[in-house]
């Protein structure tokens, strides 16, 4: 069993920062892919970013140059530096992990931004 807890969310100004982080536990396959969606109110979960095993990274275009995604492997944590953040970033933040035979998702942090 594989089980993602999420910390950092919170309520920031916008052009603030803020740094999500999610630490896997259980059986973690070597060979994975980690990432963070989210989640606004009334629309669909979208990728923000996401990372493989061997730090390929992925990220949507409403976010490019703004964040950063990182991972520890020897950790199996997974970090998101949200950077520039924006109204329309306001969003439930989730982790997920994929790995063979299996997706995890952590419970979700709230990411709110004032303008």
């Amino acid at each position: 069993q594989v089980q993602l807890v999420e910390s950092g969310g919170g309520l920031v100004q916008a052009g603030g920062s803020l740094r999500l982080s999610c630490a896997a536990s259980g059986s973690i396959f070597r060979i994975n892919a980690m990432g963070w969606y989210r989640q606004a109110p009334g629309k669909k979960r979208e990728l923000v970013a996401s990372i493989t095993s061997s730090s390929s990274t992925n990220y949507a275009d409403s976010v490019k140059g703004r964040f950063t995604i990182s991972r520890d492997n020897a950790k199996n944590t997974v970090a998101l530096q949200m950077n520039s953040l924006k109204p329309e970033d306001t969003a439930v933040y989730y982790c997920n992990l994929r790995q063979r035979y299996l997706e995890v998702w952590g419970q979700g942090t709230l990411v709110t931004v004032s303008s």
